[in-house]
């Protein structure tokens, strides 16, 4: 009962030698009431819980308010006493989830009478929530929708008389909606792990590693809520915050991963050197991936600081150095070093000074490439999207005509207007006036002792070969110059999974097939779960390989990877998402392998289930053997076996061989179980032994016409003889079909007969070596009638009849018979005696008037006998001239002498408290019993109290004293004789209250 829970929960000692943890998750009883889903039986659970599970017993069943409960459960009665109004009244309590409903029933002894219902002292009204049906005797009360505040106890009341219970409304499992997302962060950054639950302010825990997290003094967890949203907050994440982190609810959990990556800066764009003339502006740029990281410029090592000339700006990632108007004294080795980091980029800033001398004649133009600190070999280099500006230095008077070609060699447009025809691509620059043009993206200036060449956004085909003609009347000059177009690399092909672990796998891919016109320099490697949209960056450096070994997977869990190649410009975009994949580890070995059978030809293995499985399930077994001396194991067979044994055949005689198995499941095979010592191909030779089944050691008993399938297994090597005989004769292949096999041989009769019961003999014999069993089949049929029925004698209303055992017992004993009678009218038979086992008896209650015939069937172990055993002659029941003599007997005499049947025990007691000594007697007449006290009669002393009943004799002591301790004797006398029983009682002083708290401790 519920009642007995709460009075049970404090004080028990022997509590705690329960498995809670397993009667949490498996012991589970059908629903408090016919309304409520089955749950759990949280009451009985806490009856044997100690109070230290009690918050865990709370938690995992969703009570908010334990000690409430407990007080509430402990006002309940313990019994129940019996009541007029009502026959049955309200269970001790009910429990229901929350929002489903409830009904409470009674019956009540009247069915006319009204009831009325009471919540918390407080009579409830009908309504909606609140329905009363009264059905016969039943009075129904539905709570429809219940709250938490429905919790609360009910009282049923009929006149004077009322029934109370305890309504325990329960909150439904909390579930995980959104799920922990893995997150990969840098050492120093904050972490935010959020998932979602279906109830608002819900309890959850949260575990890292297994250990339960909580509010620590340095608050480097925080806990918080947000309606249905929890998120676990760690700040300033280190390396120690890594690992899996999950939170439990008491209907769902959620894990999620942490990694956490010292931080290391990528340069995505370094500065570069630049040549500049005077009064032109010097830009120096650089990229880093972290926009939060700062730095500092320095010049020949001394920082450089902004002044009107000189700027420094830092936008997101970007940071810039300019300089305006530059001047000789601003040449120099210029570098960038970000703030915390061990490492700088440097360039040269180059000066160019031009000078030209003012001569009144016409010079010839000049391409001053050696100017630019270039030859005609050097390649310029650009990154994708990034501006192409070609500033080439010229001479010439008059301005010479600039031509920009690229592809073949240029053609011109002279200044009389004829052109020449050939090229890919031209620009033609006259005195600073663009006279052709090419792609928008191009641009193409003059300035005094420049040209300029430059293309907005620079693209991969705009690689090659810039030739540049410069031509005035007093000759031409040309150069061609290599442009080369970088980018980052085309992402990788989608990665493939080589081979699985328990928590990590390995994978690999193929290089892009462009590389962005620069080395790669390695790859980024990504993961994700697969129901996530979160991807989890593997590594921050580059890795070099094309092969990966993954690590920290959570066995069992669905992944995906995909991969970004890197080369000095940047990194590609990301590869396609690899296969779905699970991260399994490989079984552990098969055990127990053995050789089961052997012969000259082939061998029969056994082994056992790997001890561990994991996650994936076995696909099966691979049987390999070698001969001894080699290295070159051979399958046994082509593919899997599922079986845990495996006969290998088309062996030769006399080879050792070496086996082993392993177990294969989606991560590969396991390690080989391999047998310690070869085994040779030959067949040992065994004696031959009969295994006689447990049923056939005792006589086998068939009905006739059933069939008989006799099998006996036997051993022996090589193959032996089998024989088979019945009654010392060998069997007739007409009689009975036998087949014999390596290790068993079948009897079988089809239809059997009476003539089929014997003994059978079967004997298996190697050369000189034999071994023989017997078995006993008996075939049974129904018996014969019985014979030479007759009536012996006719008295009153009774007959005695007498008959004969059948001739024929169907080869098994008569178990009984059945007799009956017909009256001569009607002859209808009625059965007077069933499984009669003599062969006489006596029918009576036979009806005065009535003519009577009688038959009789024999039985056996089949049945009835077909046909009975009829009498030659009727029997005719007189109506009067009955006389009956009673028989006469001799009086028995019951009397005997007395006997103490049950003795006096001795005893010791403590003064001062009532004690009895009991014994038991029986004697015919009822004897008389004495009681002495150290030989001396106590019958009359009013301390005594003897008392007698149904032989049962009882002598209280009244407040004994230390003096009535000694001998005590009980006689007990008739005519026939007496008996004495004796014992001794001993009477101790009661302690002083001092002794006895001491005794006590």
């Amino acid at each position: 009962m519920l009642c007995d829970v709460c009075s049970s929960t404090d004080g028990r000692e022997d509590s705690g030698e329960l498995d809670f943890s397993a009667l949490l998750k498996k012991r589970s009883i059908k629903a408090m009431h016919m309304n409520t889903d089955p749950d759990v039986d949280v009451w009985n659970i806490l009856s044997h819980a100690p109070p230290s599970e009690y918050e865990k017993i709370a938690f995992q069943y969703g009570i908010t308010d334990l000690r409430g409960m407990l007080k509430r459960l402990k006002k309940m009665k313990k019994e129940e006493k019996k009541s007029e109004a009502f026959l049955k009244k309200l269970d001790p309590a009910y429990q229901v989830l929350k929002g489903h409903k409830i009904k409470l029933a009674v019956e009540v002894a009247n069915e006319d009478v009204e009831v009325k219902w009471f919540k918390n002292g407080q009579e409830i009204q009908k309504s909606g929530r609140y329905i009363f049906e009264s059905v016969g005797n039943m009075r129904y009360l539905t709570i429809n929708h219940c709250s938490l505040a429905d919790d609360a106890a009910y009282t049923c009341v009929v006149g004077d008389e009322k029934c109370t219970t305890e309504l325990f409304v329960k909150e439904p499992p909390v579930t995980i909606v959104k799920n922990l997302e893995d997150q990969m962060v840098m050492k120093g950054e904050r972490v935010e792990l959020e998932c979602e639950v279906s109830e608002e302010g819900a309890t959850v825990k949260w575990e890292k590693d297994g250990v339960e997290l909580t509010r620590d003094e340095s608050l480097k967890y925080r806990f918080k809520k947000d309606g249905c949203k929890h998120v676990l907050i760690i700040n300033e994440a280190s390396k120690e915050d890594g690992g899996h982190y999950k939170v439990k609810t008491n209907g769902g959990e959620s894990v999620a991963e942490l990694l956490v990556q010292e931080k290391e800066l990528e340069i995505y764009q370094s500065i570069a050197d630049l040549t500049v003339k005077a009064k032109d502006q010097a830009v120096f740029k650089c990229e880093v991936s972290d926009e939060n990281v700062r730095g500092t410029w320095y010049k020949n090592g001394v920082e450089v600081k902004p002044d009107t000339r000189t700027n420094i700006s830092h936008i997101g990632r970007i940071h810039k150095l300019t300089i305006d108007e530059v001047k000789p004294e601003d040449e120099g080795d210029y570098t960038f070093v970000p703030d915390g980091y061990a490492f700088n980029l440097s360039a040269k800033l180059n000066f160019l000074e031009v000078k030209i001398d003012y001569v009144p004649r016409q010079d010839p133009p000049k391409i001053h490439l050696d100017c630019m600190g270039r030859t005609a070999d050097s390649t310029i280099i650009v990154v994708a999207g990034n501006k192409l500006r070609l500033d080439v230095p010229i001479t010439g008077d008059p301005a010479p005509t600039v031509i920009w070609t690229k592809g073949e060699k240029a053609s011109y447009v002279r200044p009389d207007g004829e052109e020449n025809a050939g090229h890919s691509a031209c620009w033609t620059l006259n005195d600073g006036e663009v006279i052709t043009e090419g792609d928008g993206r191009v641009h193409v200036e003059s300035t005094k002792g420049h040209c300029i060449f430059t293309i907005e956004g620079a693209e991969r085909q705009d690689e090659g070969v810039y030739s540049v003609v410069v031509r005035n009347p007093a000759g031409e000059d040309t150069a061609d110059i290599n442009v080369k177009v970088v980018d980052v690399p085309d992402p990788p092909q989608a990665p493939k999974i080589l081979s699985l672990g328990e928590d990590s796998c390995i994978v690999q891919w193929e290089p892009p097939h462009f590389d962005g016109g620069e080395p790669i320099i390695g790859y980024v490697l990504e993961r994700k779960k697969l129901r996530s949209y979160r991807w989890m960056r593997l590594n921050f450096d580059p890795y070099p390989e094309t092969t990966y070994e993954a690590r920290r997977m959570i066995e069992g869990m669905t992944y995906e990877m995909r991969v970004y190649a890197v080369n000095s410009i940047g990194m590609s975009h990301h590869s396609p998402a690899s296969q779905p994949f699970v991260p399994v580890a490989p079984t552990s070995e098969p055990i127990g392998l053995h050789v089961e059978d052997i012969s000259d030809t082939s061998i029969t293995l056994k082994w056992r289930a790997p001890e561990r499985v994991g996650a994936a399930e076995l696909e099966g077994y691979g049987v390999e053997y070698c001969k001894e001396g080699t290295d070159e194991w051979v399958p046994a067979i082509q593919g899997l076996t599922e079986r845990s044994s495996m006969t290998i055949k088309n062996l030769t005689t006399g080879d050792k061989l070496l086996f082993r198995v392993r177990a294969y499941n989606m991560a590969g095979p396991s390690p080989p179980a391999v047998l310690a010592q070869p085994v040779t191909i030959r067949e040992i030779m065994q004696r031959p032994k009969i295994w006689l089944p447990r049923n056939l050691r005792q006589t086998l008993i068939k009905k006739v016409g059933d069939s008989v399938n006799i099998m006996i297994p036997f051993q022996g090597k090589p193959r032996p003889k089998v024989t088979w005989s019945k009654d010392g004769e060998p069997l007739q292949p007409s009689f009975a079909s036998i087949r014999n096999s390596e290790f068993d041989s079948i009897l079988f009769i089809r239809n059997t007969e009476r003539k089929h019961s014997g003994q059978y003999d079967l004997k298996v014999q190697i050369e000189n070596v034999e071994d023989t069993v017997k078995v006993m089949l008996q075939i049974v049929d129904l018996p014969g009638p019985p014979e030479a029925l007759k009536i012996v004698d006719v008295w009153g209303f009774n007959v005695a009849l007498e008959w004969k055992q059948p001739k024929d017992d169907g080869n098994c004993e008569i178990s009984g018979y059945t007799v009956q009678k017909a009256d001569k009218k009607t002859m209808e038979w009625f059965t007077v005696h069933n499984h009669y086992r003599r062969t006489h008896c006596v029918v009576s209650d036979l009806i005065m008037g009535n003519e009577y015939i009688f038959r009789v069937f024999s039985i056996n172990l089949v049945g009835l006998s077909q046909e009975p055993c009829t009498t030659k002659e009727s029997v005719f029941i007189q109506k009067s001239g009955m006389d009956y003599k009673s028989p006469t007997y001799r009086e028995h005499d019951f009397s005997e002498a007395p006997k103490f049947t049950h003795p006096l025990v001795n005893r010791s007691i403590i003064a001062g408290y009532n004690a009895t000594l009991s014994c038991a007697v029986r004697g015919i007449p009822k004897p008389k019993v004495t009681w002495y006290k150290n030989k001396m009669d106590i019958s009359n002393e009013a301390k005594y109290r003897m008392l007698s009943k149904q032989g049962i004799l009882t002598l209280e002591i009244r407040k004994p004293c230390p003096f009535d301790g000694g001998v005590y004797t009980c006689k007990a006398v008739n005519d026939k004789g007496e008996d004495v029983v004796e014992c001794k009682l001993e009477v101790r002083p009661q302690l002083a209250k001092e002794e006895k708290k001491d005794a006590n401790k």
